[in-house]
């Protein structure tokens, strides 16, 4: 009788750890929906970039994860790293800029 209410018990852990496994929300994922907002930010700060000039836009790489852009890659000075910057913090929906971009030099 006690090694089947200690089976009971056990079986009862496991499912409670995978039901809680199943349902948290973790840093690195995200739903469908957010995923597709995120592509569109990402396609909509790459085409503001390409459009200005002076920006060497394939040098500049543009990841956006839970609305925040972030930029990497190089450019020639510091006035295109801000004004990157600017550009995709204009975008709407983004709601901060991780500017990583390096200026070559």
């Amino acid at each position: 009788m006690q090694q089947s209410a200690a089976a009971r018990l056990f079986m009862a852990f496991v499912l409670a750890a995978t039901m809680a496994a199943c349902t948290s929300s973790s840093r690195t994922t995200e739903t469908t929906g957010a995923y597709i907002d995120d592509s569109a930010i990402t396609t909509k700060v790459k085409e503001v970039i390409l459009a200005e000039p002076g920006l060497r836009s394939l040098q500049i790489s543009v990841e956006t994860y839970k609305d925040v852009v972030q930029l990497s890659g190089f450019v020639d000075t510091p006035q295109s790293r801000t004004r990157a910057g600017e550009l995709a913090a204009g975008v709407a929906g983004v709601k901060s800029v991780k500017n990583d971009l390096v200026v070559k030099g």
